[in-house]
């Protein structure tokens, strides 16, 4: 599937109705979830918790024990649940158009692997940040830094050009010999208890979020779609190749360099913290296009909504559908995004 095959699709409703029916949908679901969980909290008291802490209205009309449920421990984790899923979908978005694949994401280009090895480095030999509990999450964002520049290095031509296939081999390359290195890790250093903790780490969750998480991610995701949006008329030229971007006065090796190597920084930073979770940055923008076409005006915005909404519902689901565990999140979104993406391999199939 190519860029220009997309081409086809026309918008089937307005961007501005559809940003507003996601914008609404967001804020109501937030809402919602901060109720939903072993102790129920009504939607009444989760809006005056939410105000009284942000000095909009006074009194304690809300116990103590609902304050501290709703602020400290289930808010910190749906913002920061918005912000990944905004930042997956829109590099997802980006490296698609990049790289004219709209199978591409940001795991394709070993990013998920390379992330993977540093977390179970750490995990095996104890790898600790000056005596914190972040020894992981750093080490798994080191490894997707290393493994994108695995990547790059290997993809880039003399001539400092990047050429999308080539690139997409590449972080498959670095993908397969990331799991070699992380499989080696396990059989040969770890434990049965690295392993499990491996396992539960490589399916993404957002059970270990805090309200630092929170703070950087959403930090972040707000970086990310401020810089984006800012391309969105050069991402435009890309659709119809490298050669009509250059054309109308595209910079496109710049263009591709900045983009692609920022997106998948974007990517890492949400592995560093919370795993690795798929799908999302896949399938959310074949959705948006379906309904607002490929412009990217229209898509980038409707993604970023898109994406924070399946992620927050997918890490409701997670923590709540089995009573006396949590179901890692990115079993939740291999669950719902696989049939949407075979579904829409089937339709690309009927009308190519």
């Amino acid at each position: 599937m190519t860029a220009p095959a997309l081409q086809r699709d026309r918008p089937r409703i307005g961007a501005r109705p559809a940003g507003l029916a996601l914008a609404t949908l967001l804020l109501l679901s937030v809402v919602m979830v901060l109720g939903v969980g072993s102790v129920s909290v009504e939607a009444r008291d989760v809006v005056h918790v939410v105000a009284r802490r942000l000095h909009l209205v006074d009194g304690a009309s809300v116990g103590v024990l609902e304050d501290q449920i709703v602020w400290q421990l289930r808010l910190p984790r749906v913002l920061a649940a918005a912000a990944v899923g905004a930042v997956l979908a829109l590099s997802g978005a980006v490296m698609q158009s990049l790289l004219t694949n709209e199978l591409a994401d940001p795991f394709l280009l070993g990013i998920s692997s390379g992330a993977a090895f540093g977390a179970v480095l750490a995990l095996t030999f104890g790898v600790t940040v000056m005596g914190t509990g972040l020894g992981v999450g750093v080490a798994a964002m080191l490894g997707a830094v290393v493994a994108l520049g695995l990547v790059l290095a290997l993809a880039t031509s003399r001539s400092g050009a990047l050429p999308p296939v080539r690139t997409i081999l590449a972080g498959v390359a670095v993908a397969q010999l990331s799991g070699a290195g992380t499989s080696m890790l396990i059989m040969v250093f770890g434990s049965r208890d690295t392993a499990r903790q491996v396992l539960a780490w490589t399916l993404g969750s957002f059970a270990g979020v805090r309200t630092r998480h929170a703070v950087v991610l959403v930090a972040v995701a707000l970086l990310v779609v401020l810089c984006v949006l800012a391309a969105a008329r050069t991402l435009d030229a890309f659709a119809f190749g490298e050669t009509a971007a250059r054309s109308v006065g595209v910079d496109v090796r710049r263009i591709t360099w900045v983009l692609l190597v920022g997106s998948a920084l974007a990517a890492a930073a949400t592995v560093g913290v919370v795993g690795p979770i798929g799908f999302v940055g896949l399938v959310v923008p074949h959705l948006v296009r379906l309904v607002v076409g490929p412009g990217h005006r229209r898509l980038l915005p409707l993604a970023a909504l898109t994406g924070a909404l399946l992620m927050v519902w997918a890490d409701t689901a997670a923590r709540s559908l089995a009573p006396d565990r949590e179901i890692p999140v990115g079993v939740v979104t291999a669950i719902v995004g696989a049939p949407v993406l075979i579904a829409l391999l089937r339709r690309q199939a009927r009308t190519s």
